[in-house]
């Protein structure tokens, strides 16, 4: 115990010595908020700031121009550390204030803190890199820049040119209003664009002539919407109509396009639904008389949680306590959490919670920060989360685990200014920080005991049982920016 205390210290202090230029890189990459497979900035910073820190870095791994693989050490065991930088479009948002006031009308912002994931990711790589060095100890830290989590799996691409074959375990986190492991898993999903191909025609002279593109997707959308009350209840379809065919309503619009995304527990169940909407998109161009085309565009499989590293993890962010919030930090969250309507206040997922955690939860009602650390329950493994994210399919290849840490206000929710607000502020400063030191211990004590590899690794065997990672992107789909 004494000398996991002392490893912890030490990795905090390695973290602290260079605080300043982690929270850099994070205001950077804020400041850039680059979209999916675009983020050349963020990724050349990360890839500068790995190499001034000793990693051999190789970039446009996996056949993608903004992903790259940093490298320190030799041999086994490997660590991967994940890390993320990519924003979400529209949620351009000013740091630091308690109201909605875009830097850029529909500009980007880094709504879900991608920007505080990828560099708490480098603190946590970067400090285990120099106590490998002090210590003298054996095997390769790695850390995975990973672009376009946001609708566009760059893992799953990842995985798919077999980037993660030879790691032993991977760590990652992700930013949130609470301090806890991230247990549960989650939904497989697929990405599709429908793109309608019509006539057009004048709409009031010659409309008889005209097939409207519009109308097919209206029409798909309708079809659709029937369709979801004979899914299973876990899944979720999601649209938005990226091409509309135009501002003209006196002309029959000859194209128009929308892009669907299909949640569902497991991947077999998604291709299901994907297959009865691929149906209904080619009766919509039946009943139109327009033709579809249909593309494929990214997916991820279902998180496969690992209790082992999960349990090492935990009993190191038990040791290392919670990010601790200062009056400043707590009136700011104070002023955003009175933005917030009470059902937001109250909207944490207490499904994915046991008792204590939901007695806890009590506990904190009124507080505008999360100053606890939510009890870890192996059991929750079996829930899933509502969301998706391509670390599931990182974790059919390796045992991966996760945490989470308080970097904004209690209650808001992921992709909303509110977290892009405290996404550059000393808030998601310190969770990010947090989050390295819990990684960084974390991959200490896996890789000084072996056993636990092998243990983690003949949990996901388990698992899996027969079943074996099969790529859910089809080989010919290549990554690419949203279209």
């Amino acid at each position: 115990m004494a000398y996991a205390v002392k490893t912890n210290q030490r990795l905090s202090e390695i973290i602290e010595e260079k605080r300043e230029l982690f929270i850099n890189v994070s205001d950077k990459i804020w400041e850039y908020a680059e979209t999916r497979f675009e983020e050349y900035q963020s990724a050349e910073l990360l890839c500068q700031t790995l190499e001034n820190e000793g990693f051999q870095v190789e970039r446009g791994v996996g056949g993608i121009k903004t992903a790259f693989i940093g490298s320190y050490g030799s041999g086994k065991p490997v660590v991967a550390i994940l890390g993320e930088y990519d924003a979400l479009a529209s949620l351009s948002q000013k740091s630091g204030v308690a109201n909605e006031d875009p830097i850029t009308e529909g500009g980007n912002g880094h709504g879900c803190g991608h920007n505080l994931l990828g560099s708490g990711s480098l603190a946590s790589a970067v400090a285990l890199r120099h106590f490998m060095e002090e210590k003298g100890i054996s095997g390769t830290v790695r850390y995975y820049g990973c672009p376009g989590e946001e609708g566009g799996s760059g893992k799953t691409f990842m995985a798919r040119e077999g980037l993660f074959n030879d790691v032993d375990f991977a760590l990652c986190w992700h930013p949130s209003p609470n301090n806890a492991m991230m247990a549960t898993s989650s939904l497989a999903n697929y990405q599709i664009y429908y793109k309608f191909k019509g006539k057009s025609a004048h709409a009031a002279a010659a409309p008889h002539l005209g097939r409207s593109a519009l109308d097919a997707v209206e029409l798909m959308n309708v079809g659709v919407n029937y369709l979801r009350e004979h899914i299973i209840q876990e899944a979720r379809v999601h649209y938005a109509i990226t091409n509309t065919g135009g501002i003209s309503p006196n002309v029959v619009q000859p194209d128009a396009s929308v892009l669907y995304l299909i949640r569902a527990p497991k991947t077999n169940q998604v291709q299901e639904i994907y297959e009865r909407v691929c149906n209904i998109a080619k009766g919509a161009a039946l009943m139109t008389g327009t033709e579809v085309e249909i593309i494929f565009d990214k997916a991820c499989s279902n998180l496969i949680p690992n209790n082992t590293l999960e349990t090492v993890m935990y009993k190191n962010f038990k040791e290392l306590g919670s990010p601790v919030f200062n009056e400043k930090e707590m009136k700011l969250a104070e002023q955003i959490r009175e933005t917030l309507t009470e059902q937001e206040k109250n909207s944490e997922a207490v499904i994915m919670m046991d008792e204590e955690g939901k007695a806890l939860l009590a506990q904190l009602k009124d507080k505008a920060l999360s100053d606890v650390i939510f009890p870890y329950n192996p059991s929750m493994s079996t829930k899933v989360m509502s969301g998706s994210t391509d670390v599931g399919d990182v974790s059919w290849i390796v045992p991966t685990a996760q945490c989470s840490t308080a970097c904004h206000a209690r209650g808001t929710q992921a992709h909303t200014w509110q977290w892009v607000t405290t996404g550059a502020t000393s808030i998601g400063h310190k969770g990010m920080l947090h989050a390295g030191k819990v990684m960084a211990a974390t991959a200490v004590e896996v890789m000084l005991n072996p056993e636990i590899i092998e243990k983690a690794k003949q949990e996901l065997k388990e698992k899996l049982g027969e079943e074996s990672y099969i790529c859910p992107i089809p080989k010919d789909v290549v990554p690419s920016p949203q279209r």
